[in-house]
């Protein structure tokens, strides 16, 4: 279970009575589910506050007393395609030996599901929002705590991280700590991942290649930096 997202909650929500929740919980649903629909019919490009407004049978005013602004509703609504990436990590890892097993199996997950959907997890991992990324999923699974999925203990660690830095680093450190990478490295080896994660997903973004072919190259060139820094023995999987 995503058991910080679960201590966090232990003192998130207390400053609402339980109807006032509810009922914050059942106009939210209104407009993620309008906006989830919306995404699914004319992607997240096509997404306004209007047409999200006139789906669930509100006016447009209404939304503001809930979200921020379209970008945190784009966000709330995406989450619930993340949750798909989420449960398909445990079958990823099932057959993990080691940590760095876990660092490309995460990573080829991550690829299979981002690239799939890259305007999705680019609005979840790119937003333009006001608060840290933290803040809007403990909020997030506060009003809806049933979208939280089982995984492993560090895993789900790194599924609350701000950001993609932080959640690219939580699998990196069990590297290091398991003497496959220097502690030395760790940053450098997190953030060319994450620059050529960025890059391909940009590519995607703009129909410059296709889905396989940026899942393969991504993979393809992690592992190659992998090899450059590991300090003993590994046998990759192919």
């Amino acid at each position: 279970m995503l058991i910080l997202i679960k201590y966090k909650l232990l003192g998130n929500g207390d400053n609402m009575s339980s109807n006032k929740k509810i009922q914050r919980k059942r106009m939210m649903s209104y407009f993620i589910n309008a906006t989830v629909e919306l995404i699914d019919e004319v992607g997240i490009n096509g997404v306004t506050i209007r047409k999200v407004a006139d789906k669930a049978g509100y006016n447009s005013a209404t939304i503001y007393n809930y979200f921020e602004n379209l970008d945190h509703l784009i966000f709330y609504a995406s989450m619930k395609h993340i949750k798909d990436y989420a449960m398909a990590l445990n079958s990823y890892l099932k057959d993990t030996k080691n940590a760095m097993d876990v660092f490309l199996k995460v990573w080829e997950c991550f690829c299979d599901y981002a690239y799939a959907k890259p305007e999705i997890f680019n609005a979840v991992f790119f937003p333009n929002l006001e608060k840290h990324f933290e803040e809007y999923i403990v909020e997030y699974y506060s009003f809806f705590p049933e979208e939280i999925v089982d995984v492993d203990k560090n895993i789900s660690t790194m599924l609350l991280k701000r950001d993609l830095n932080m959640r690219g680093l939580t699998t990196v450190i069990a590297c290091v700590n398991e003497g496959y990478i220097h502690p030395n490295h760790a940053d450098k080896l997190n953030d060319m991942t994450l620059l050529i994660f960025e890059g391909m997903l940009k590519r995607v973004l703009r129909n410059k290649i296709s889905y396989e072919d940026a899942k393969n190259k991504t993979m393809d060139y992690i592992k190659s930096i992998v090899e450059r820094f590991l300090i003993k023995d590994y046998d990759f999987y192919y």
